[in-house]
């Protein structure tokens, strides 16, 4: 039971995938990216499985700063991509970060593949309380499976409450500070892992 409560207070916590799911939520993107959610989920689910029954082989807690520097430059990118998008209501010209290329499965298997935060679920999980829970052989895939669907749900979540208060909004002017203020957050996100690489490395 523990593990499914830490793995919950993390991943639905506020990070860089949340982000790009409220922001997809409040321009009207939910149908458009399932593809990013289940490539979070994937992503959660592949970590699980590789570490669940390698331990720390095949990646050592020395490399995580690396990770982090991979990861915030992969979102810092993700947050000039929001940050100068522009929205267009409906009955004009429609256009979303931008229109032609919604958030992807690959978007998302890479931005939560990269993503320290996803390694704060999966190293502890799979290093220290699998062991203590005795689960082993196919129970490390049942239970993998079960925490990757928590992690897909975490940004589509966030969408969702993003499409509850897109709905409220009339004005594209809205929809456009939005975006900057998205686009900012993930910045910070970006920050805050190439702060980790600055002072682990």
């Amino acid at each position: 039971m523990e593990i499914f409560l830490y793995a919950f207070s993390v991943m639905y916590s506020p990070g860089p995938v949340n982000v790009m799911g409220l922001n997809a939520g409040l321009t009207g993107q939910v149908r458009r990216t399932l593809g990013f959610f289940m490539g979070v989920g994937c992503a959660m689910f592949t970590l699980l499985l590789l570490f669940g029954y390698t331990g720390e082989a095949l990646l050592s807690r020395s490399a995580l700063p690396y990770l982090a520097l991979v990861g915030g430059l992969y979102t810092l990118y993700l947050a000039f991509k929001v940050f100068t998008s522009h929205v267009v209501l409906p009955g004009k010209t429609e256009q979303v970060w931008p229109a032609e290329k919604p958030l992807t499965f690959w978007n998302g298997f890479l931005i939560q593949a990269l993503n320290p935060k996803g390694m704060m679920v999966v190293l502890p999980i799979t290093t220290v309380m699998f062991p203590a829970a005795h689960i082993t052989g196919v129970t490390i895939a049942v239970v993998s499976m079960m925490i990757a669907l928590g992690g897909a749900g975490a940004p589509g979540s966030y969408s969702l409450l993003g499409a509850v208060l897109g709905r409220r909004i009339t004005k594209d002017a809205y929809f456009n500070l939005f975006n900057r203020l998205m686009g900012c957050v993930l910045a910070v996100c970006a920050a805050l892992m190439l702060h980790d690489f600055w002072i682990h490395v």
